[in-house]
């Protein structure tokens, strides 16, 4: 058999020897190459060089918004422009000439009847201190309603909320318990249906706070007086506060970021235009505005922001008044951030879509107006920003490394993303130092705020998801807001039978940890990196280097607090 094996072998080499064709394959090689060197040449630099210019025509555009804002900041802060200079202001029950009949009444001392809207899902850990800030607010107790709209599915929670809301009402304060049978719409839904009871039928005016918000005793003094005197006003939108920023490195980036936004974007939107998106929470609303744009609509996850851009439509006026100030709580742990995240960036821009056209038809506010909504608002800050931090700083500028015929002009690397930084930084002073990790950390959150831009966009797979932000009750740590004397004696009840059924613990497997689409890109970026070193010697290895770093660290969950 061996024998016969081995001369079947050596006839099948010997007629493969005899046959006229043969295999070079150096000239296959080189031919290959060929063809990859004339692809790359009629493809992918020209479409890398087309990504290139829209990039840093996106980056200008930040820019010079970004200019603009601190332009007109520091024209309102040199001028003293503060929004009691340009609205009227004045307390209830001072008066003044030309009043009209809803300041005469507040003028006389006659308060007005306001609502406070307190949305709550399962919020086991904040619950009592919201409840209790917005039962404490200074107002006379029968001209506020305090509403609870309790949507939780947790059954104990619930009972807790409602004993909560019982409470404060022996102790006098009229605060009602609201739920319902589902959860449609979600918080859209719940503040809808709480605006159908009776009694809502007597409120001129709705302040509303997430359940983790704790405003001061003052807040509807300070605030309501713009609304009561100047008619043509909306919404007063207040500062966020937040309790927990010095608790870990995610909720110092989220304090930039958002000190940002309040410090800057909102002032000067608030002081140029009277408009700017309603953060959803620690604001007064006038219900009369909130009827004339439509109400609450479920059909985006950005349910205020939609609200807001209607009332705007219709001609009403917004304010933002950064004086005054309301505690609440930053999500601490890294997926409850990136759930936070993908609502704000995926919500916009469906909203977007869905209203491009009826704001340019719009013909209830001015031409600027709406080139300010519909560009500056939505197209730089909603689209162009989440789309250039990642396709520039995390996908061209990597790539470019492996083409030595892509050039990036100096001034697009270096000179421009660093007065964008700057720019951004000053909403936060004494974290200035965290700057570089903070341009690094928000350039690994542009991949996901691409992807939920583009969702969005696209009306696909996770559009409509509402994930509700977790609270870990970091703002326990502050000192609760009591009535007086009152104190809460806790009493430990052992219970014979559960509330409800104890679920099982789901042990998570350790790989299910890990993100790897911010691991892959990581690798991407650090090999780029490694190229340029030995290769391409463009100098943006550093860069590449710590990037990728950055992109490995959020990928192996080394970000945030675990949760308890």
């Amino acid at each position: 058999m061996t024998s016969s094996g081995g001369g079947v072998a050596e006839e099948a080499a010997r007629m493969w020897g005899d046959l006229p064709v043969r295999v070079d394959w150096a000239a296959v090689a080189a031919q290959w190459e060929g063809f990859v060197a004339a692809a790359r040449a009629a493809v992918v630099v020209p479409a890398v060089r087309v990504i290139l210019a829209v990039s840093l025509a996106m980056t200008v555009m930040i820019l010079a918004e970004k200019v603009f804002v601190a332009a007109v900041c520091v024209a309102v802060r040199a001028f003293r422009l503060k929004p009691d200079r340009r609205y009227k202001w004045r307390p209830i029950g001072a008066a003044a000439d030309g009043d009209d009949e809803e300041s005469a009444m507040a003028a006389a001392g006659v308060f007005p009847m306001v609502l406070v809207q307190i949305p709550m899902f399962n919020e086991r850990e904040v619950y009592k201190l919201s409840i209790g800030a917005a039962c404490s607010l200074e107002w006379p107790s029968d001209r506020v309603v305090i509403q609870v709209l309790d949507d939780s599915t947790d059954l104990v929670v619930k009972d807790m909320v409602q004993k909560e809301c019982q409470k404060w009402q022996g102790k006098g304060v009229n605060i009602k318990y609201e739920v319902r049978g589902n959860r449609k719409g979600y918080k859209a839904g719940a503040l809808k249906e709480g605006l159908k009871h009776d009694y809502v039928k007597e409120c001129e005016y709705i302040a509303m706070f997430d359940a983790d918000f704790q405003p001061e005793s003052d807040f509807l003094l300070r605030t309501v007086p713009f609304l009561v005197h100047n008619s043509e006003i909306a919404l007063v939108q207040t500062r966020w506060k937040f309790v927990n920023a010095n608790e870990c490195l995610l909720t110092r980036f989220q304090e930039m970021s958002l000190d940002y936004h309040f410090k800057y974007e909102q002032e000067a939107g608030s002081s140029v235009y009277s408009f700017f998106g309603f953060n959803g929470t620690a604001g007064v609303w006038r219900i009369a505005a909130i009827d004339d744009a439509g109400g609450w609509k479920d059909r985006t996850t950005v349910e205020d922001m939609d609200l807001a851009v209607r009332a705007m439509l219709q001609g009403w006026k917004f304010v933002y008044v950064g004086d005054v100030k309301v505690k609440s709580e930053l999500p601490s742990t890294f997926k409850a951030y990136r759930f936070q995240q993908h609502r704000w960036s995926c919500g916009p821009a469906n909203l977007f879509k869905k209203m491009m056209v009826e704001i340019l038809q719009n013909k209830k506010v001015s031409f600027w107006n709406k080139i300010h909504l519909w560009y500056d608002f939505f197209f730089v800050g909603k689209i162009a920003a989440h789309t250039v931090t990642f396709i520039y700083y995390c996908f061209a500028i990597p790539l470019s490394v492996w083409l030595p015929e892509i050039e990036i002009p100096l001034w697009g690397v270096v000179y421009i993303p660093t007065l964008i930084t700057l720019l951004k930084a000053v909403g936060t002073p004494s974290s200035f130092h965290l700057v570089i990790l903070w341009v690094l950390f928000e350039n690994v959150m542009s991949l996901h705020r691409i992807k939920a831009a583009v969702t969005g966009l696209l009306e696909a797979g996770r559009v409509n998801e509402w994930v509700v932000t977790e609270k870990l009750g970091d703002a326990n740590k502050t000192k609760p807001v009591t009535n007086g004397s009152d104190t809460v004696k806790v009493i430990d009840v052992e219970l014979t039978t559960p509330l409800v059924p104890k679920l099982k613990k789901r042990r998570t497997r350790f790989w299910d940890r890990y993100h790897y689409a911010e691991i892959f890109v990581g690798i991407c970026i650090i090999l780029s990196g490694f190229y340029d070193v030995f290769y391409a010697k463009k100098g943006y290895y550093i860069f590449l280097f710590i990037q990728g770093i950055a992109f490995l660290i959020v990928g192996f969950d080394y970000v945030g607090v675990c949760p308890p």
